[in-house]
């Protein structure tokens, strides 16, 4: 059966599907700088052999959890055999849009009000939107801005910030659970045909910041403690 490349990403490709569904491949290439892994980099450092798989376990895991809850999301199935995963269709808003949610003044939030905040004071599920562009650095993003420049309506910017409160909730709770404390995480999401917002992507530990004890725990040693 062969199938459409629509896309060729960073860390995975996507194929247009049959039914009209996409398939994710996930990749062993890591975003990083001079061999070493970083989340916020805009660019391949190397590979990781496993990090594909790692990747598409812990989405499935917590797509699943968040399907149950009953909040929309993009994932249909997947196989780990050969490291794909089926999605519904879906449009990005503008080029793409990260929204991230912070529980804690960390990274970039605390580089920006760090005269106005303590690093490491509590927040209470701030949520922050920035487009995806490596060239212009990420940049932030207003409700306002959003809206007048047409890339998304005002109720589409309350489901994303309701959602993403609610998702990260759940992320956060499972870890609690593991003695792990998330203090961001990195979302994206998209919109049906009938403009019906649902969370797209993937949800892995290179999207998220946790510590434990105090220590922060880097993605692929997160990645072997949640499956420990």
């Amino acid at each position: 059966m062969s199938e459409e490349l629509i896309y060729s990403g960073k860390t995975k490709d996507v194929f247009k599907m049959e039914n009209g569904n996409v398939r994710l491949k996930f990749k062993d290439d890591c975003t990083g700088k001079d061999g070493k892994f970083d989340p916020g980099e805009n660019s391949i450092g190397l590979t990781i052999e496993g990090v594909g798989d790692v990747n598409l376990r812990m989405s499935i895991y917590f797509f699943e959890k968040i399907n149950a809850a009953g909040i929309k999301t993009h994932y249909v199935s997947a196989n780990l055999d050969d490291t794909t995963m089926e999605v519904l269709p879906a449009k990005v808003f503008g080029k793409g849009l990260e929204v991230i949610c912070r529980y804690r003044a960390v990274g970039s939030f605390y580089k920006r009000y760090g005269d106005y905040i303590e690093e490491g004071a509590e927040l209470p599920a701030y949520v922050e939107m920035t487009f995806k562009d490596d060239d212009k650095g990420d940049p932030l993003v207003t409700k306002d801005g959003l809206i007048v420049l047409g890339t998304m309506n005002d109720k589409q910017y309350e489901d994303i910030k309701k959602m993403t409160q609610d998702i990260t909730k759940i992320v956060a709770d499972d870890l609690k659970e593991k003695g792990l404390d998330l203090y961001d995480i990195k979302f994206e999401f998209g919109y049906d045909e009938n403009g019906d917002v649902m969370l797209i992507d993937e949800i892995a530990s290179g999207n998220m910041r946790v510590y434990k004890d105090g220590e922060y725990i880097e993605p692929m040693k997160l990645s072997e403690l949640f499956f420990a």
